[in-house]
Parts: C-alpha cells; structure tokens; sequence
C-alpha cells in the first residue's frame, strides 16, 4: 500500500473514531430510554473543555454557565468536559442534591492527573485515600481544637509582615499571600517553623500547585512533567521530617498531639495497620495545597476589594483597632478577638462569594438515576459550579454588588453559598481558613493602607482566581 493510500485510510478510520465518540457523546437518551439533559457536547474527544477553561483565563468563568444556563436548563445541562461526558448541576437545587447524595448516587472524582503526582494513591485510590483523611482530620481542624493555634497564628503573622511588608513601598500581594499561608501550614501541619527550611519547600510546592490539574503529559518542560518532579523532592524532605518525627516520639522529645503529623504516625487504621511513610508523605502533600492555596487567593482578593471600597476598609478597620487596643503590648490575639471579627468574617464571605477560590468540583454517578426529568447514565461526571448560584439574582439580590450584610443574621439561604462545598465532603479545613484569614486581616488594616498600582488588573480563573499581575500594591503604613 503506498503512503497516499495508507494516509487516506489512517484519516477514514479516525473520522470513523470521532463520528463514533461523537455519536456517543450526543445521543438524545439515557439507558433507560429518558431524556438526557438538554445541551451539547462540543468537539469530539474535546468537548466543551476549551470553552470552559478559556472562560476562566478571560476572568469570566461564570459565563460558561450562564450562557449554557440561558439557552438550555436553569438545573441541568449537558456538555463534555476533559474526555468526559457531563452534566453540570446548577444552582442551590443542584448543589443540594450532589452535597446530599454523596455516596448513595454519586461519588467524588479526581482527575487522573492526582493519581500520578500521588503514587501511593494508586495502591487503592484517590477517592478512597481521601475519605481516609477526611475520618483522620476533624480532631485537629474543628474549632475547639483550632483554638490553641490562634497564639502561634498570630506570632507567625507578625514575623511575615515584618520580614516582607513592612518598610516596603510596594508588593505583590498574590506572592506574599502564598507565603504566609504556606509558612503556617508548614507550622500547623508538621511544625517546620523556620523560615529556611519553609521557603526550601516553597519553590517546588508551587510547581506542584501549578501542575497537578493540567493536561497529564509527562514530557520534559511541560507542567505536569515539572509538578511530578516537585511532588517527588517535597516527598523526600518529608520523608526526612517524618523519619526524624519518629525517631523523636520515641524519645519522648515530640508531643503525641502536637500537630496532624504526630497524629498520623500514632494512629492506626480499623484493621490496627499504620500507615507507612511515603502515605504519610503523600497525605501531608495533598494538605499543604488545601491548607495555603484557596486561603492565599482569598486574602489577595480581600486586599483588592478593600483597595477599592474604602468605606468597606474603614469598617473593618475600626473593628479590627478596637481588638488592637485591647490588646496588652507583645499580648497575642486569642478566640475570644477572633469571636469579635464578626464584620470582618462578613466581608471575608462576600468576596468569597464574588471571588471563590474552589470554583466547583466534580462527582461521578455511581448508577444510572433521573433528575429534574433528565436521566443521568452511570459513570457521567457531574460537576457543581459556585458561581452558579454565587452571582445568581435569585439568591443574591444585585449580585455583582459587594454587600458584606447578606452574611448577617441567619445569612445565604442553605446551598446557595458554597466556597468549601457542602455535605460530607464539605471542607473540613474550614474553621482552619477562617483563623488565617482573619489574622491576615487584622495585621494587614492595623498596619496599613493601600492603594493598587494597576487600577484595571485582569483577573485570572486557573484553577483558582488571581490577579494576572499578583495585584501589586503601594503602602501607606500606619502611624504607630
């Protein structure tokens, strides 16, 4: 067979592919003979996925939904996302039923990306590795347990502002952020402290961040080849931690209680089987990015919005100047200060609300069910939006308006504000990111004002927002 003739019947037979994925893909019914839901797929093999990212790098991922929204189903639409056929649920009906249905119809899924930056996973799976965390952490991240982190919270702030802001006429608000949060993470979670050994982590930590939901190519210079290198040097130094950690609770130098990773090693699963190191390295990992990275988006984006709204700034000012003036000299912020940043946690929430740091998340069916009068086949992936009912009028009244009083009294309707998800997977570092910020606030008003440098900076959606330039800021230090 020549080359021409060989070519034709290679391009006849992927035609023949894609037709047949593209049929899969828009076939009008379920398999159980009910409607699927309304919408399209997009491209073969493709989908919809560009659009959907592309929405997110315009600063607009709300546009996806809505204009899909719009034209198809208030509740439900098809599409496909990443190779995979989908239905996205919308709204607070939509979230309702995925957060109540968790392991009865749908289960969460990860893309496969997770499973090769996380090889231990691979020896059961991510989906299971991560229910394991989620029985192992409510003791350590509940707030009565939170509450002794508070001090510690506090002293590393000042030590952040001191070595990075203060004295400064400018700074990159995005980079600073990632540095406070994952300086604390380190300290919560494995007690490394130390500004040296935090920043050897730091590097490699956002190659890892950066890569770990990008398309799973491990060539040479592509991101994923370069978090799956990350990921592998991070594993060592932990090991290192973990190995000295051990050998310390056996001498009695290390507190059994004293951080997640002592309770890691000393804490044995139903059959009586510890877990061995490389998990627990594994695990540590996938904490240090829920721990710092949506808390250092929502810090940059509360220093944005309170750069634009000066009368939001004076508010949380005078509540957080009160707190300040209570305080004896070197004294410590406590629980009780932070039950009083009931204004300040208010604006926090709404720019959680206009900018969330989790924009959504996928489940997959686990068996074929209808909803809304769509029948849903099993092994779809399934995915809530926040901004689906975030920035929907009909939960939030002008909802492109920065209004911290949604959040008083009784609040957001139930499943209408949803930036740490909801039901059993709801977050359970939420308590955990509610200190964080909140000392980041009180340090960050106390200390300064600030005006932007770009007044018009683009925001960026991928995975999570940021400004496209860390939003760069000019200082106006405080009088002490």
């Amino acid at each position: 067979m020549d080359v021409f003739s060989l070519s034709l019947l290679c391009l006849f037979l992927l035609f023949l592919s894609f037709s047949a994925l593209h049929f899969i893909f828009h076939k009008k019914t379920g398999p159980s003979g009910g409607a699927l839901p309304p919408g399209k797929t997009g491209w073969p093999v493709i989908g919809e996925s560009m659009d959907f990212l592309s929405s997110g790098w315009k600063g607009q991922p709300e546009k996806f939904f809505f204009d899909r929204m719009a034209k198809y189903s208030t509740q439900v639409f098809r599409t496909s996302l990443f190779m995979e056929p989908a239905a996205v649920f919308c709204g607070a009906a939509g979230n309702k039923f995925l957060f109540s249905n968790e392991n009865k119809v749908v289960q969460v899924w990860f893309p496969s990306s997770v499973n090769k930056v996380f090889p231990s996973s691979t020896q059961t799976s991510s989906r299971e590795e991560a229910t394991k965390m989620r029985k192992m952490l409510p003791n350590f991240l509940k707030a009565e347990a939170l509450q002794r982190y508070v001090g510690m919270m506090d002293d590393i702030a000042r030590r952040h502002f001191a070595s990075h802001w203060d004295n400064k006429e400018e700074v990159i608000v995005f980079t600073l952020a990632k540095n406070f949060t994952f300086w604390l993470a380190c300290r919560v979670f494995v007690s490394v402290e130390d500004p040296n050994h935090v920043n050897r982590f730091a590097e490699p930590f956002n190659l890892l961040a950066s890569g770990i939901l990008t398309v799973p190519i491990d060539l040479p210079g592509t991101p994923f080849n370069r978090a799956i290198k990350a990921s592998n040097f991070i594993r060592k130094e932990l090991q290192s931690i973990i190995k000295q950690r051990r050998s310390d609770l056996a001498e009695g130098k290390a507190s059994p209680t004293q951080d997640i990773l002592s309770h890691m090693l000393l804490t044995s699963d139903e059959n009586g089987k510890f877990m061995n190191e490389l998990d627990i390295a594994d695990k540590i990992l996938g904490l240090l990015i829920g721990g710092h990275d949506t808390a250092s988006s929502a810090c940059t984006f509360i220093v944005k919005y309170l750069a634009e709204l000066p009368e939001i700034y004076e508010g949380v000012y005078k509540e957080q100047v009160e707190i300040a003036k209570s305080k004896a000299a070197g004294e410590f912020l406590n629980w009780d200060d932070i039950q009083k940043m009931k204004y300040s946690w208010n604006v926090a929430c709404e720019v959680l609300r206009l900018a969330p740091p989790l924009q959504g998340a996928f489940r997959e069916a686990i068996t074929d069910f209808m909803y809304n009068g769509f029948s849903i086949p099993k092994g779809w992936k399934l995915y809530w939006s926040a901004n689906s009912s975030h920035k929907n009028p009909e939960f939030f009244p002008e909802p492109q308006k920065f209004d911290p009083s949604r959040f008083e009294g009784a609040g957001p309707a139930p499943y209408t504000f949803v930036p740490f998800g909801g039901g059993p997977r709801m977050c359970p570092g939420k308590e955990y990111a509610r200190l964080e910020i909140l000392v980041f606030m009180h340090h960050l008003v106390t200390k300064f004002k600030w005006e932007k440098v770009i007044p018009d900076e683009k925001v960026v959606v991928n995975p999570m927002p940021y400004p496209e330039k860390g939003l760069p800021i000019r200082l106006h230090p405080r009088k002490a």
